[in-house]
Protein backbone atom coordinates (compact mmCIF):
# COMPACT_ATOMS: atom_id res chain seq x y z
CA UNK A 1 0.00 0.00 0.00
CA UNK A 2 1.14 3.43 -0.76
CA UNK A 3 1.52 5.31 2.45
CA UNK A 4 -0.77 8.45 2.67
CA UNK A 5 1.03 11.67 2.45
CA UNK A 6 -0.99 13.17 5.84
CA UNK A 7 -2.83 10.82 8.03
CA UNK A 8 -5.28 13.06 10.34
CA UNK A 9 -6.08 11.76 13.88
CA UNK A 10 -9.31 12.90 15.28
CA UNK A 11 -8.51 12.07 18.71
CA UNK A 12 -11.12 12.24 21.07
CA UNK A 13 -13.27 15.86 20.48
CA UNK A 14 -16.68 15.99 20.84
CA UNK A 15 -16.58 17.33 17.20
CA UNK A 16 -15.74 13.07 16.06
CA UNK A 17 -18.46 11.61 18.23
CA UNK A 18 -21.08 9.27 16.38
CA UNK A 19 -22.12 10.46 12.86
CA UNK A 20 -19.63 13.91 12.94
CA UNK A 21 -16.77 10.89 12.62
CA UNK A 22 -18.36 10.11 9.11
CA UNK A 23 -18.93 13.17 8.11
CA UNK A 24 -15.51 14.25 8.77
CA UNK A 25 -14.02 11.28 7.38
CA UNK A 26 -15.80 11.86 3.93
CA UNK A 27 -14.91 15.42 3.66
CA UNK A 28 -11.26 14.52 4.42
CA UNK A 29 -11.40 11.69 1.51
CA UNK A 30 -12.95 14.37 -0.69
CA UNK A 31 -10.27 16.95 -0.58
CA UNK A 32 -7.63 13.96 -1.28
CA UNK A 33 -9.27 13.00 -4.01
CA UNK A 34 -9.95 16.75 -5.37
CA UNK A 35 -5.98 17.21 -4.50
CA UNK A 36 -4.27 14.11 -5.12
CA UNK A 37 -3.01 13.70 -1.86
CA UNK A 38 -2.68 10.82 -0.47
CA UNK A 39 -4.52 10.77 3.24
CA UNK A 40 -5.67 8.89 5.93
CA UNK A 41 -7.79 9.04 8.52
CA UNK A 42 -7.99 7.96 12.70
CA UNK A 43 -11.40 8.09 13.84
CA UNK A 44 -12.24 6.75 17.28
CA UNK A 45 -12.12 3.48 18.11
CA UNK A 46 -15.92 3.61 18.21
CA UNK A 47 -16.57 4.39 14.36
CA UNK A 48 -13.71 2.07 12.74
CA UNK A 49 -15.85 -0.41 11.55
CA UNK A 50 -18.70 1.95 9.62
CA UNK A 51 -15.68 4.79 8.59
CA UNK A 52 -13.38 1.86 7.17
CA UNK A 53 -16.03 0.22 5.06
CA UNK A 54 -17.20 3.29 3.69
CA UNK A 55 -14.13 4.99 2.72
CA UNK A 56 -12.01 4.53 -0.24
CA UNK A 57 -8.88 6.16 1.40
CA UNK A 58 -7.06 4.46 4.46
CA UNK A 59 -8.39 4.07 7.76
CA UNK A 60 -5.61 3.42 10.84
CA UNK A 61 -6.77 3.24 14.62
CA UNK A 62 -5.32 5.74 16.94
CA UNK A 63 -4.43 2.83 19.24
CA UNK A 64 -3.63 -0.72 19.86
CA UNK A 65 -2.78 -3.00 22.76
CA UNK A 66 -0.35 -5.73 22.48
CA UNK A 67 -2.72 -8.62 22.87
CA UNK A 68 -3.48 -11.61 21.25
CA UNK A 69 -7.36 -12.61 20.81
CA UNK A 70 -8.67 -13.64 24.06
CA UNK A 71 -9.66 -12.35 27.43
CA UNK A 72 -8.96 -8.76 28.00
CA UNK A 73 -11.94 -6.64 28.50
CA UNK A 74 -11.76 -3.27 27.39
CA UNK A 75 -8.99 -3.98 25.04
CA UNK A 76 -8.28 -3.34 20.85
CA UNK A 77 -6.28 -6.46 20.13
CA UNK A 78 -4.52 -6.42 16.52
CA UNK A 79 -6.64 -9.27 14.88
CA UNK A 80 -9.74 -6.56 15.94
CA UNK A 81 -8.52 -4.15 14.07
CA UNK A 82 -7.80 -6.12 11.07
CA UNK A 83 -11.33 -7.66 11.46
CA UNK A 84 -12.76 -4.02 10.60
CA UNK A 85 -10.98 -3.61 7.63
CA UNK A 86 -8.71 -0.58 8.79
CA UNK A 87 -5.04 -0.36 6.96
CA UNK A 88 -3.15 0.28 10.34
CA UNK A 89 -2.85 2.11 13.42
CA UNK A 90 -1.08 4.69 15.24
CA UNK A 91 1.07 3.64 18.30
CA UNK A 92 2.74 5.67 21.42
CA UNK A 93 1.21 9.29 20.31
CA UNK A 94 2.28 11.07 23.45
CA UNK A 95 -1.26 11.18 24.83
CA UNK A 96 -0.74 7.45 24.71
CA UNK A 97 2.37 6.47 25.55
CA UNK A 98 3.36 2.40 26.19
CA UNK A 99 6.37 0.96 26.84
CA UNK A 100 9.40 0.00 23.81
CA UNK A 101 9.19 -3.51 24.41
CA UNK A 102 5.22 -3.14 23.72
CA UNK A 103 5.80 -1.20 20.87
CA UNK A 104 8.07 -4.28 19.12
CA UNK A 105 5.10 -6.36 20.10
CA UNK A 106 2.62 -4.19 18.65
CA UNK A 107 4.56 -4.00 15.32
CA UNK A 108 5.19 -7.75 15.24
CA UNK A 109 1.59 -8.75 16.04
CA UNK A 110 -0.04 -5.66 13.38
CA UNK A 111 2.84 -7.21 10.61
CA UNK A 112 1.57 -11.15 11.06
CA UNK A 113 -2.41 -9.48 10.61
CA UNK A 114 -1.03 -6.83 7.79
CA UNK A 115 -1.88 -3.65 9.20
CA UNK A 116 0.35 -1.19 8.71
CA UNK A 117 1.93 0.69 12.08
CA UNK A 118 3.05 4.41 12.36
CA UNK A 119 5.02 3.99 15.76
CA UNK A 120 4.99 8.17 16.93
CA UNK A 121 8.70 9.43 18.88
CA UNK A 122 9.32 12.55 20.69
CA UNK A 123 12.66 12.97 19.83
CA UNK A 124 15.15 12.12 16.93
CA UNK A 125 16.29 9.42 19.52
CA UNK A 126 13.39 7.64 20.12
CA UNK A 127 12.91 7.55 16.58
CA UNK A 128 16.04 5.52 15.97
CA UNK A 129 15.34 3.28 18.54
CA UNK A 130 11.74 2.52 17.24
CA UNK A 131 13.31 2.06 13.73
CA UNK A 132 14.70 -1.46 15.22
CA UNK A 133 11.22 -2.72 15.49
CA UNK A 134 10.69 -1.81 11.40
CA UNK A 135 7.10 -0.39 11.61
CA UNK A 136 5.91 0.96 8.14
CA UNK A 137 5.72 4.54 9.47
CA UNK A 138 7.73 6.87 11.89
CA UNK A 139 6.26 9.93 12.57
CA UNK A 140 8.41 12.28 15.31
CA UNK A 141 6.46 14.59 17.65
CA UNK A 142 7.76 16.90 20.31
CA UNK A 143 4.94 16.68 22.61
CA UNK A 144 5.39 20.47 23.88
CA UNK A 145 4.06 21.56 20.50
CA UNK A 146 0.95 18.95 19.87
CA UNK A 147 -1.88 21.14 19.62
CA UNK A 148 -0.06 24.20 19.70
CA UNK A 149 0.27 26.74 17.26
CA UNK A 150 3.99 26.55 16.30
CA UNK A 151 4.23 23.93 13.68
CA UNK A 152 7.86 21.48 14.28
CA UNK A 153 8.99 22.69 11.40
CA UNK A 154 9.46 26.12 12.50
CA UNK A 155 10.29 25.28 16.01
CA UNK A 156 12.74 23.12 15.11
CA UNK A 157 13.42 22.28 11.44
CA UNK A 158 16.98 20.06 12.57
CA UNK A 159 14.30 17.68 14.03
CA UNK A 160 12.91 16.82 11.13
CA UNK A 161 16.05 16.88 8.91
CA UNK A 162 17.82 15.03 11.64
CA UNK A 163 14.96 12.33 12.44
CA UNK A 164 14.41 11.43 8.38
CA UNK A 165 18.29 10.97 8.02
CA UNK A 166 18.72 8.89 11.00
CA UNK A 167 15.71 6.70 10.44
CA UNK A 168 16.73 5.92 7.26
CA UNK A 169 19.99 5.18 8.37
CA UNK A 170 18.47 1.95 9.82
CA UNK A 171 15.85 1.09 7.90
CA UNK A 172 15.63 2.89 4.42
CA UNK A 173 11.92 1.39 3.89
CA UNK A 174 10.29 3.18 7.24
CA UNK A 175 8.69 6.27 6.32
CA UNK A 176 9.32 9.37 8.11
CA UNK A 177 6.05 11.84 9.10
CA UNK A 178 6.30 14.97 10.80
CA UNK A 179 3.77 15.47 13.50
CA UNK A 180 2.22 18.35 15.63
Amino acid sequence: MKHPAIIVNFKAYREVEGDRAIRLSRLIQKVSTENGVPMAVCPPHLSLGVVSRMLEIPVYAQSVDPLPPGPGTGYVTPSMLHSTDVKGTLVNHSEHRIPREDVSTVVQMCGEVGLDVCVCAETTEEAVAMAEFHPAMIAVEPPGLIGGDVSVTSADPGIVSGTVDSVIAVDPDIAVYCGA
